[in-house]
């Protein structure tokens, strides 16, 4: 384990005043944890509770509501790990467990983020397309080359500010929710009394929700991100190697908690929304974000307009926030795999210093973006890669829960009692999940 910031300066974490409280010292906080967050609800996860809402109204609101400690303890040990260790979750796992381990899971990693950029890719220009109409090639090939340019060029810090502010996109789906006529007492109901049912549709779904929200992706993001934000620190402090400065951890900690509990919001807002005004009106079948989007339009009656206004506030959060996801896919799985080559990384680091990390990102954006256009529907791949992602995640959280509880990795900051149950618990769930939708589909489900 490196030598911290507590070692170097005994006593220092005593001598410091105690945190700035209000919103502007929130502001100041919130940074990778809320940027992963809103990343949780990009346009895969938005079709994936869309189609949720539509297939099972409120049948499976309660997952956004217990889904909360279960994300926010594993995002917060991810984080916690690449704070304390200075390297992101790939360098942790190879230096503590076999090639082989990390290999399968760098390989998990790169096929379900580029499928997932692919998606992602496909939604934005699909839901562009409804607010303004243009090719959809030419919306698709202008995500892709922005995206990728702002992640390349922009300085780390200048980008983080950019995508702290994509991610007020979250807000649109508040916005349609309220717009629509709701029983909050059946709300307020799904809500807290979990509703369950044994068949393969409904296990196949509710996989894909835990999948698409506890997802791989953001366990290498949120890791690797908190070690640029150590970097970015010592840079603006004259310091040459970075360290764990005082109350990092303690701010991590606010930062994911406002993330996962922003991110947990807007599935519980997406599912209202879809449940009150699709599923109600028999339309069950939702296979992109756009399709959610468009099929608002007819059907939102609130007042004169609403419709239109419903269609174009859900497309505008889909666009918002596939711009800020897209990045953090193509990021994450080249934090994964140059870590895994020893190769120069990180987004603090201009082109020439890390060729191979950035030539990583625009790979995986092209091949997704490829996947839009030589026969491929990267969307009903999505359901899928969801799904994938729910089962895959089971034995990556185990190795984060076996690096949580060792203080030869995280010394003092070694998951506590609390911190340790929570992952295991997340581990559990997902392997009955996983579980589950296996025995069904082996049973013909039925």
């Amino acid at each position: 384990m490196r030598r911290l910031w507590y070692h170097r300066q005994p006593g220092v974490e005593r001598a410091q005043k105690k945190p700035r409280t209000g919103i502007r010292a929130l502001l100041n906080i919130i940074g990778p944890g809320f940027i992963t967050g809103a990343a949780d609800d990009d346009p895969s996860g938005i079709a994936t509770y869309s189609q949720t809402g539509a297939q099972f109204g409120f049948g499976q609101l309660w997952t956004a509501l217990y889904q909360v400690p279960l994300l926010l303890a594993v995002q917060e040990c991810c984080g916690r790990i690449g704070a304390v260790t200075g390297k992101g979750l790939a360098g942790v796992i190879k230096e503590h467990y076999s090639r082989k381990i990390l290999l399968a899971i760098v390989l998990l990693v790169l096929v379900a983020n580029i499928i997932n950029i692919g998606a992602d890719i496909g939604a934005v220009a699909a839901s562009a397309r409804l607010v303004y109409p243009a090719p959809f090639w030419l919306y698709a090939i202008g995500t892709a080359a922005v995206v990728t340019s702002l992640e390349i060029w922009l300085t780390y810090p200048a980008y983080a500010n950019i995508l702290k502010w994509l991610a007020l996109a979250l807000l649109s789906y508040v916005a349609t929710a309220l717009m629509v006529a709701n029983d909050w007492h059946a709300i307020l109901r799904a809500t807290f009394v979990p509703h369950i049912e044994f068949n393969f549709a409904f296990l196949f779904i509710i996989t894909g929700v835990l999948g698409t929200s506890i997802s791989p992706y953001m366990f290498f993001w949120q890791a690797s991100e908190e070690v640029e934000e150590e970097r970015a620190i010592a840079e603006r402090d004259g310091k040459t190697e970075p360290e764990l400065p005082p109350h990092f951890i303690f701010n991590m900690r606010i930062d994911t908690t406002v993330g996962m509990v922003a991110s947990q919001l807007v599935q519980w807002f997406i599912i209202i929304t879809t449940g009150t005004v699709l599923f109600a009106h028999g339309v069950k079948n939702i296979n992109t974000a756009a399709d959610a989007a468009a099929a608002l339009e007819p059907l939102v009656r609130s007042f004169p307009n609403a419709g239109q206004l419903a269609r174009d506030i859900f497309a505008f959060g889909v666009v918002g926030l596939g711009l800020l996801a897209i990045p953090v896919l193509a990021g994450s799985a080249a934090y994964a795999l140059a870590e895994a080559l020893d190769w120069k990384l990180g987004l603090s680091k201009k082109f020439g210093e890390a060729r191979g990390f950035y030539v990583i990102i625009m790979v995986a954006t092209v091949i997704g973006l490829a996947l839009n256009f030589i026969g491929i529907d990267p969307m009903k791949a999505l359901v899928y890669t969801a799904v994938f992602n729910g089962i895959a995640a089971v034995p990556l959280i185990f190795v984060i829960a076996r690096l949580n509880g060792r203080a030869d990795v995280l010394g003092e900051y070694r998951g506590g009692p609390v911190s340790r149950f929570f992952v295991w618990l997340a581990f559990v769930v997902m392997a009955i999940a996983g579980a589950a939708l296996v025995y069904t589909t082996l049973h013909g489900g039925s």
